[in-house]
């Protein structure tokens, strides 16, 4: 009787775990709709300002995510490089992660450039104050707790 309960309560225990997904990541329209969200809240955008904002972050989240799309690619060949100690190889797959982390760097600051001049006095002002904080782009390396932001980010 006691296995019978026992079995029971583990499959009720089990099935909403295994009935659970993961959530799909947002796409670069919804991140950026985010943000911009975030940045009205924060700096009191106007209309026309956000639509400006959403247009850059958009462009900016779509071409971050190709670059991405092409590092689990690079990845992957790292990972079979590791795999058969091909240390040139290696060294080569580096080189190219690391261009494409200074490209995810340019899109970024160069959004957060164009983003910074559609802002008034005031607005640039206090987005520097909140960018001090830490709380620039909201879009930062490592979220709440993580490194510091880069630029305005």
């Amino acid at each position: 009787m006691k296995q019978l309960v026992n079995l029971v309560l583990a499959s009720v225990i089990a099935v909403p775990v295994f009935g659970q997904t993961s959530p799909k990541p947002p796409n670069s329209a919804e991140r950026a709709q985010r943000q911009v969200k975030a940045l009205t809240t924060l700096l009191n955008l106007t209309s026309a300002q956000q639509q400006q904002a959403t247009s850059i972050y958009t462009s900016a989240a779509k071409a971050e995510q190709a670059v991405q799309q092409s590092e689990k690619d690079v990845q992957e060949s790292l990972h079979n490089a590791i795999k058969n100690n091909d240390t040139a190889t290696i060294d080569e797959i580096s080189s190219n992660l690391a261009q494409s982390m200074a490209q995810v760097t340019s899109i970024k600051a160069k959004a957060d450039a164009a983003f910074y001049q559609i802002l008034s006095a005031e607005q640039q002002s206090k987005f520097s104050d909140l960018e001090s904080q830490h709380l620039g782009g909201l879009d930062g390396p490592g979220g709440p707790g993580g490194p510091p932001p880069i630029g305005f980010r």
